[in-house]
């Protein structure tokens, strides 16, 4: 028998924004409050990146990607105690001077899980160790009882004037760290100003014999792809859930490259009633290309993924731009996806599908 029953369990959420960007964005300085950078800012761990474009568009931009600066990825997994990020050369040139970010292992809302990011420590405990640290935080929702808080979360910022050895409130952090949470974990590290193995390599983590990952980009080429002929005229037509939806569950079928929007699907309806969106227009057969990059990272990198995209395979000709940095051309259908999968319990899975000119289009899952 089949186990049909209703669900009671809290759905997810996914929010949906179409943003006009600036015709010119600084690449050193880009904003941070505007869709879609500060939806790569808000989800600070990732683990796999997608970039899916179609063939032609590729090309365009395959040279700029294949450069050890953008396409490759670099970080390291190093066994470490909590209090070792506190101590010597670690402290003062990783988290005072440099921009790292790191991942303890363990599962969030089970075991004392501790993440580093731009320079804040961020820490959480179950009940009992939090009580024997004796530090001030706040509690979180765990999914347990309703009015006894079991988890609770304790955040640093070690940037702050005030974190420094002999000062109260740092003591007492370091005095947890020596008495308490003590015990050695594996680390995921990445070094934000360092873009090759070799720096990776060097400085004060040398000590703890850190084990070097490189990720290269695995390219994957999807023919025969039936995708719908979306122009920028017709975006306005995705403001309806179900439409945006319909576009966002098309772009994730062709990630995972299923059979079910190959232009030669001939599932048995009863199995499968699946159809490619047309949004109003036509159903067009078209080869795609997907690019993924699997490991530990940052915001920083998926931000310079997307601009490299953008400026090299979806610029607007000079006769075809407008007054604001955009294209008059409205029946324009060159785009770009770009879908980041976030470490468990640190956010969702976003994605944003570019196009040329001014257009993007943001999903936020949490």
């Amino acid at each position: 028998m089949l186990d049909i029953r209703k669900d009671d369990g809290p759905h997810s959420k996914v929010f949906f924004s179409h943003t006009l960007l600036p015709g010119y964005i600084d690449p050193r300085n880009p904003s941070t409050k505007k869709k879609p950078f500060s939806t790569f800012l808000a989800q600070p761990f990732s683990h796999t990146v997608d970039l899916i474009l179609p063939e032609e568009i590729y090309e365009l931009v395959q040279a700029h990607l294949e450069k050890a600066s953008v396409g490759q990825l670099h970080y390291a997994r190093v066994f470490m105690r909590l209090g070792e990020l506190l101590e010597g050369d670690f402290f003062t040139e990783y988290i005072k001077k440099g921009n790292i970010m790191m991942l303890s292992e363990g599962r969030p809302l089970a075991d004392n899980v501790f993440s580093l990011y731009e320079g804040k420590l961020r820490l959480e405990l179950d009940r009992a160790t939090y009580e024997r640290c004796g530090l001030v935080g706040q509690p979180v929702e765990d999914g347990g009882r309703k009015h006894q808080k079991a988890r609770w979360v304790v955040e640093y910022d070690l940037r702050a004037p005030s974190m420094l050895h002999g000062k109260k409130g740092f003591s007492r952090l370091e005095w947890a760290c020596r008495n308490v949470l003590n015990q050695s974990l594996m680390w995921l590290f990445s070094d934000l100003r360092s873009s090759t193995v070799e720096a990776l390599r060097k400085g004060p983590i040398a000590k703890h014999h850190p084990f070097v990952a490189t990720v290269q980009p695995e390219t994957s080429v999807l023919e025969n792809v039936a995708s719908p002929n979306l122009t920028i005229s017709g975006l306005s037509g995705l403001y309806k859930q179900e439409v945006s939806m319909a576009l966002l569950e098309w772009l994730h079928l062709a990630n995972l490259n299923s059979p079910r929007v190959r232009q030669d699907n001939q599932i048995d309806s009863f199995l499968s009633r699946y159809e490619v969106p047309d949004f109003g227009g036509e159903i067009v057969s078209q080869g795609l290309v997907r690019v993924r990059w699997r490991g530990f990272i940052s915001p920083r990198f998926v931000r310079e993924l997307y601009l490299r995209a953008r400026k090299h395979s979806l610029q607007v000709e000079e006769d075809k731009r407008d007054g604001e940095g955009g294209t008059s051309y409205l029946e324009e259908d060159r785009w770009c996806a770009i879908t980041a999968k976030a470490f468990e319990g640190y956010g969702g899975c976003y994605t944003v599908m570019q196009f040329a000119g001014r257009d993007t289009l943001t999903w936020e899952c949490d």
